[in-house]
């Protein structure tokens, strides 16, 4: 646990939250600024600032976690599909600096758009990026 974390404090119990799900690893509870209805989080109960910092034990974890609630909102909550979001970064839209998986079910005629239009790439471009990433 970190102190001043918004997260570790609803792992902890301290902070209040409308938890739905958990298991060893993780916890699931509702956003409080949801992007559609019944937009979950998902985070691991061990603290690390972004996926790149958590323990693989704890990734595995959340991501059954997510899993399950993929197929609970699409269950339940009559959803059409569902996005799994991780925001690693300011700059990628990260706000709480605790590991965590958006779950956010999709509808729809909900008002999200993404972010991009998809365009074709430059294919030199696409292949000497793949080999800087090798």
């Amino acid at each position: 646990m970190t102190e001043n974390c918004l997260f570790c404090g609803i792992v902890a119990g301290t902070i209040p939250s409308q938890q739905v799900a958990e298991n060893d690893r993780a916890i699931a509870f509702m956003d409080i600024n949801p992007a559609t209805r019944g937009h979950l989080l998902v985070v691991p109960r061990a603290h690390a600032t972004d996926l790149r910092e958590s323990a693989p034990e704890d990734l595995i974890g959340a991501t059954l976690l997510a899993q399950s609630l993929v197929s609970r909102v699409i269950d339940r909550l009559d959803a059409d599909g569902a996005n799994l979001l991780s925001c690693i970064g300011a700059d990628a839209w990260q706000s709480v600096f605790h590991t965590h998986l958006h779950v956010v079910p999709r509808y729809k005629d909900d008002p999200l758009r993404l972010p991009w239009h998809p365009t074709p790439g430059d294919s030199d471009e696409i292949t000497a990026t793949a080999a800087t990433l090798r």
